[in-house]
């Protein structure tokens, strides 16, 4: 398969990455790093993206941005980052990404356990990630040429563990393992339209 990850050098995507280079063509897109330099919030740069990668069979995000802060310190502007970045950028992903996949292709999208167990500072990341789950499962309803659209919705995950874990007090973190394994249960499963929940 020609695989699109966008966000493969993440702490997520390299975990990812490494799994799906075994047997597949991977393109490694990012803002700062990767085979491609992309700019989700930018939809001119995922059609600039889309037009150098050519047809691929899957394309999957782990990419986007939100702003954490005290819902009393969050301008309209600070919405504004995350709607653009994480809600629109994944959005755009699938309106545009579906145009240059092959028949049967695949999206995934990510988000995290914030959209159904916020935590404080998460008024915005939650909104998106909310949002992005319900996007999926409509646009699953409509989409043509047999392509699946699906988003892995993570817990605070084990090598992000030292980084967040203040911010989540008792949550457990997430192996590995598990992360990948969601990854490709929706790259390689049937499921279309799953919010792919792995909280513990």
């Amino acid at each position: 398969m020609k695989i699109l990850i966008i966000g493969g050098n993440g702490t997520i995507g390299s975990k990812v990455t490494t799994h799906f280079s075994e047997k597949n063509e991977l393109i490694i897109a990012g803002r700062k790093s990767g085979d491609i330099k992309v700019d989700i919030s930018d939809s001119k740069s995922i059609k600039s993206m889309f037009e150098k990668t050519g047809q691929v069979d899957a394309i999957i995000c782990i990419a986007g941005e939100a702003k954490w802060a005290d819902f009393n310190d969050l301008t309209e502007e600070d919405y504004y980052i995350g709607l653009k970045s994480k809600l629109m950028g994944q959005v755009n992903l699938v309106r545009i990404g579906k145009n240059y996949l092959n028949q049967s292709g695949s999206i995934t999208l990510s988000t995290g356990i914030l959209a159904d167990d916020p935590v404080v500072k998460t008024t915005s990341a939650a909104m998106v990630n909310g949002g992005i789950h319900s996007f999926v499962q409509a646009v699953a309803l409509e989409i043509e040429n047999g392509i699946r659209v699906n988003v892995v919705s993570l817990g605070m995950v084990e090598d992000a563990y030292e980084k967040y874990k203040d911010y989540f007090p008792g949550h457990n973190p997430i192996p590995m393992t598990k992360v990948v394994n969601a990854y490709i249960r929706s790259v390689r499963g049937k499921d279309n339209g799953e919010v792919i929940r792995i909280y513990d």
